[in-house]
Protein backbone atom coordinates (compact mmCIF):
# COMPACT_ATOMS: atom_id res chain seq x y z
CA UNK A 1 0.00 0.00 0.00
CA UNK A 2 1.55 3.04 -1.31
CA UNK A 3 1.88 6.49 1.35
CA UNK A 4 -0.53 9.30 0.81
CA UNK A 5 0.71 12.56 -0.19
CA UNK A 6 0.23 15.12 3.14
CA UNK A 7 -2.94 16.59 2.88
CA UNK A 8 -3.67 20.66 4.32
CA UNK A 9 -3.73 19.36 8.06
CA UNK A 10 -0.41 17.54 7.43
CA UNK A 11 0.90 20.72 6.03
CA UNK A 12 -0.47 23.18 8.47
CA UNK A 13 0.74 21.09 11.17
CA UNK A 14 4.51 20.57 9.88
CA UNK A 15 4.58 24.35 9.49
CA UNK A 16 3.40 25.18 13.25
CA UNK A 17 5.70 22.11 14.35
CA UNK A 18 8.99 23.09 12.41
CA UNK A 19 8.19 26.80 13.76
CA UNK A 20 7.98 26.28 17.04
CA UNK A 21 11.67 24.23 16.49
CA UNK A 22 13.32 26.97 14.74
CA UNK A 23 13.37 28.74 18.55
CA UNK A 24 16.42 26.49 19.14
CA UNK A 25 18.31 28.37 17.05
CA UNK A 26 16.93 31.89 18.21
CA UNK A 27 13.87 33.80 18.78
CA UNK A 28 12.13 34.78 15.27
CA UNK A 29 9.00 35.79 13.25
CA UNK A 30 7.87 32.13 12.14
CA UNK A 31 8.51 31.24 15.93
CA UNK A 32 5.94 33.97 16.91
CA UNK A 33 3.57 33.19 14.93
CA UNK A 34 3.29 29.60 15.96
CA UNK A 35 3.23 30.56 19.75
CA UNK A 36 0.53 33.53 18.87
CA UNK A 37 -1.57 30.80 16.84
CA UNK A 38 -1.51 27.75 19.65
CA UNK A 39 -2.30 30.59 22.55
CA UNK A 40 -5.49 31.75 20.29
CA UNK A 41 -6.28 28.19 19.36
CA UNK A 42 -5.88 26.87 23.26
CA UNK A 43 -7.88 30.17 24.56
CA UNK A 44 -10.65 29.32 21.79
CA UNK A 45 -10.66 25.21 22.39
CA UNK A 46 -11.18 25.93 26.20
CA UNK A 47 -14.00 28.57 25.90
CA UNK A 48 -15.65 26.01 23.92
CA UNK A 49 -15.42 23.17 26.54
CA UNK A 50 -16.39 25.75 28.92
CA UNK A 51 -19.60 26.44 27.13
CA UNK A 52 -21.04 22.82 26.40
CA UNK A 53 -19.28 20.94 29.49
CA UNK A 54 -19.98 23.37 32.41
CA UNK A 55 -22.68 26.44 30.91
CA UNK A 56 -25.10 24.59 29.03
CA UNK A 57 -26.05 21.62 31.22
CA UNK A 58 -24.92 23.82 34.72
CA UNK A 59 -26.80 27.22 33.38
CA UNK A 60 -28.63 27.63 30.34
CA UNK A 61 -30.17 24.72 30.10
CA UNK A 62 -31.86 24.85 33.54
CA UNK A 63 -32.32 28.32 33.69
CA UNK A 64 -33.75 28.83 30.28
CA UNK A 65 -35.42 25.48 30.15
CA UNK A 66 -37.29 25.19 33.25
CA UNK A 67 -36.97 29.05 34.83
CA UNK A 68 -39.72 28.44 37.78
CA UNK A 69 -37.41 25.51 39.37
CA UNK A 70 -34.17 27.20 38.55
CA UNK A 71 -34.56 30.73 39.01
CA UNK A 72 -32.33 30.61 41.76
CA UNK A 73 -29.25 30.77 39.16
CA UNK A 74 -30.06 34.14 38.00
CA UNK A 75 -27.62 34.91 41.23
CA UNK A 76 -24.38 33.21 39.76
CA UNK A 77 -25.36 34.36 36.52
CA UNK A 78 -25.32 37.97 37.36
CA UNK A 79 -22.61 37.85 39.46
CA UNK A 80 -20.62 36.44 36.27
CA UNK A 81 -22.01 38.88 33.81
CA UNK A 82 -20.67 41.38 36.94
CA UNK A 83 -17.09 40.31 36.75
CA UNK A 84 -16.76 41.64 33.17
CA UNK A 85 -17.72 45.21 34.21
CA UNK A 86 -13.87 45.63 35.36
CA UNK A 87 -13.82 46.65 31.33
CA UNK A 88 -15.89 49.14 31.78
CA UNK A 89 -14.24 52.14 33.62
CA UNK A 90 -17.10 53.47 35.40
CA UNK A 91 -18.85 50.19 36.37
CA UNK A 92 -15.68 48.72 37.12
CA UNK A 93 -15.52 48.96 41.04
CA UNK A 94 -18.54 46.54 41.07
CA UNK A 95 -16.74 43.51 39.89
CA UNK A 96 -15.42 43.37 43.22
CA UNK A 97 -18.52 42.75 44.50
CA UNK A 98 -18.36 39.41 42.53
CA UNK A 99 -14.55 38.46 42.92
CA UNK A 100 -15.76 39.23 46.59
CA UNK A 101 -18.52 36.04 46.71
CA UNK A 102 -16.28 33.81 44.54
CA UNK A 103 -13.40 34.14 47.01
CA UNK A 104 -15.84 33.88 49.66
CA UNK A 105 -16.91 30.36 48.18
CA UNK A 106 -13.84 29.02 47.75
CA UNK A 107 -12.54 29.89 51.14
CA UNK A 108 -16.01 28.40 52.83
CA UNK A 109 -16.26 25.64 50.36
CA UNK A 110 -13.76 24.26 48.04
CA UNK A 111 -11.34 24.99 51.50
CA UNK A 112 -13.56 22.27 52.97
CA UNK A 113 -13.51 19.87 50.20
CA UNK A 114 -9.23 20.32 49.78
CA UNK A 115 -9.24 19.36 53.08
CA UNK A 116 -11.35 16.31 53.34
CA UNK A 117 -9.60 15.02 50.05
CA UNK A 118 -6.59 15.72 49.89
CA UNK A 119 -5.11 17.07 53.60
CA UNK A 120 -6.49 14.37 55.61
CA UNK A 121 -5.79 11.58 53.49
CA UNK A 122 -2.37 12.59 53.00
CA UNK A 123 -1.99 12.94 56.70
CA UNK A 124 -3.79 9.30 56.78
CA UNK A 125 -1.27 7.96 54.55
CA UNK A 126 2.34 9.15 56.63
CA UNK A 127 0.69 7.10 59.88
CA UNK A 128 2.73 3.82 58.78
CA UNK A 129 3.41 0.89 61.19
CA UNK A 130 7.12 0.89 62.23
CA UNK A 131 6.68 -3.01 63.62
CA UNK A 132 7.46 -5.46 60.78
CA UNK A 133 4.84 -7.71 61.82
CA UNK A 134 2.12 -5.05 61.44
CA UNK A 135 3.96 -3.86 58.13
CA UNK A 136 4.31 -7.18 56.58
CA UNK A 137 7.89 -7.79 56.47
CA UNK A 138 11.75 -5.98 57.20
CA UNK A 139 11.24 -4.25 53.96
CA UNK A 140 8.07 -2.69 53.93
CA UNK A 141 8.65 -1.43 57.40
CA UNK A 142 11.94 0.13 56.11
CA UNK A 143 10.26 1.84 53.64
CA UNK A 144 7.40 2.99 56.05
CA UNK A 145 10.52 4.28 58.11
CA UNK A 146 11.62 6.42 55.11
CA UNK A 147 8.46 8.08 54.75
CA UNK A 148 7.85 9.01 58.47
CA UNK A 149 11.48 10.59 59.00
CA UNK A 150 10.79 12.28 55.11
CA UNK A 151 7.79 13.67 56.72
CA UNK A 152 8.86 14.65 60.25
CA UNK A 153 12.39 16.37 59.07
CA UNK A 154 10.39 18.18 56.46
CA UNK A 155 7.85 19.36 58.53
CA UNK A 156 10.87 20.50 60.91
CA UNK A 157 13.04 22.46 58.01
CA UNK A 158 9.82 24.55 57.27
CA UNK A 159 9.29 25.07 60.92
CA UNK A 160 10.06 29.01 61.46
CA UNK A 161 8.89 30.05 65.00
CA UNK A 162 12.19 28.83 66.45
CA UNK A 163 16.05 29.14 64.51
CA UNK A 164 17.48 25.74 63.49
CA UNK A 165 19.77 25.63 66.18
CA UNK A 166 20.94 22.45 67.94
CA UNK A 167 19.10 19.18 67.31
CA UNK A 168 17.11 21.15 64.89
CA UNK A 169 19.80 21.78 62.88
CA UNK A 170 20.62 18.47 61.48
CA UNK A 171 17.05 17.49 61.55
CA UNK A 172 16.37 20.65 58.71
CA UNK A 173 19.15 19.33 57.02
CA UNK A 174 17.87 15.79 56.23
CA UNK A 175 14.54 17.61 55.65
CA UNK A 176 16.58 19.47 52.85
CA UNK A 177 17.94 16.29 51.60
CA UNK A 178 14.24 14.54 51.09
CA UNK A 179 13.15 18.09 49.54
CA UNK A 180 16.02 17.49 46.94
CA UNK A 181 14.87 14.02 46.03
CA UNK A 182 11.37 15.22 45.89
CA UNK A 183 11.91 17.76 43.49
CA UNK A 184 14.28 15.94 41.35
CA UNK A 185 11.85 13.40 40.80
CA UNK A 186 9.37 15.80 40.11
CA UNK A 187 11.76 17.72 38.07
CA UNK A 188 12.86 14.39 36.03
CA UNK A 189 8.79 13.06 35.55
CA UNK A 190 8.19 16.56 33.86
CA UNK A 191 11.28 16.17 31.38
CA UNK A 192 9.95 12.58 30.55
CA UNK A 193 6.44 14.34 29.35
CA UNK A 194 8.19 16.56 27.58
CA UNK A 195 10.24 14.11 25.64
CA UNK A 196 7.60 12.06 24.39
CA UNK A 197 6.01 14.65 23.45
CA UNK A 198 9.12 15.61 21.63
CA UNK A 199 9.00 12.53 20.21
CA UNK A 200 5.57 12.45 19.10
CA UNK A 201 5.85 15.27 17.15
CA UNK A 202 9.06 14.25 15.25
CA UNK A 203 7.49 10.73 14.77
CA UNK A 204 5.00 13.07 13.34
CA UNK A 205 6.82 15.04 11.03
CA UNK A 206 8.88 12.39 9.97
CA UNK A 207 6.15 9.51 8.73
CA UNK A 208 3.25 11.87 8.44
CA UNK A 209 4.79 14.40 6.55
CA UNK A 210 8.41 14.37 5.30
CA UNK A 211 8.62 10.74 4.45
CA UNK A 212 5.59 10.28 2.04
CA UNK A 213 6.76 14.19 0.88
CA UNK A 214 10.44 12.56 -0.36
CA UNK A 215 8.66 9.30 -1.48
CA UNK A 216 6.35 10.96 -4.00
CA UNK A 217 9.26 13.42 -5.16
CA UNK A 218 12.22 10.97 -5.03
CA UNK A 219 9.96 7.36 -5.86
CA UNK A 220 10.19 4.38 -3.83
Amino acid sequence: MGLQLPGFGEWVAAFLTLACFSFLYRDNTLYRIAESIFAGVSFGYYIGLARLNTLEPNLFRPLFGNFSEHWTLVIPFALGVILYFRYIPKLAWMANWSLAVYVGYYIGVNLTQRLQGEILPQARGTMLALDPSRAGGVGPMLGNLVVVVGVITVLVYFFFSSPHKGPLKPTARIGIYFLMVSFGASFGYTVMGRVSLLIGRLTFVVNDWARPLLVSMLGS
